[in-house]
């Protein structure tokens, strides 16, 4: 059984990921919305709350706030309908979730992740 799990993993992880990004960065996730016969692409912009899993399992919340209420939806990192992510705005956080971020309102909630702008970034 073991084995099986390593074939379908290894198929998967062999997919490049749709894009590089961390907790705190604000993503834009083009997901592919398969209707009856027609398929179209649906953006989804928000705030990455957490990453969790490992090889083919692995997910991803994104949060985001549209018109006063809190939306959060979850994205297999893997998916073939996950056409590609982009990165908006990097942030810069000191925790691996950031659920705390449930009980901020709008640009409160924004404020609390720190921005890195693109000359403060690390040269890698």
């Amino acid at each position: 059984m073991n084995e099986v799990v390593k074939k379908v993993e290894s198929i998967y992880l062999k997919r490049a990921l749709p894009g590089e990004f961390k907790v705190g960065d604000t993503v834009r996730v083009h997901y592919r919305i398969v209707e009856g016969e027609k398929s179209r692409i649906q953006v989804f912009e928000g705030i990455v709350i957490s990453i969790r899993g490992s090889g083919a399992g692995k997910s991803f919340t994104v949060r985001r706030e549209s018109y006063g209420v809190g939306i959060e939806r979850i994205f297999p990192m893997y998916s073939p309908n996950v056409e590609k992510v982009e990165v908006v705005r990097i942030g810069k956080v000191r925790r691996a979730k950031l659920y705390f971020l449930r009980k901020y309102k709008g640009k409160e909630a924004i404020a609390m992740v720190r921005e890195i702008k693109p000359w403060e970034q690390k040269k890698k």
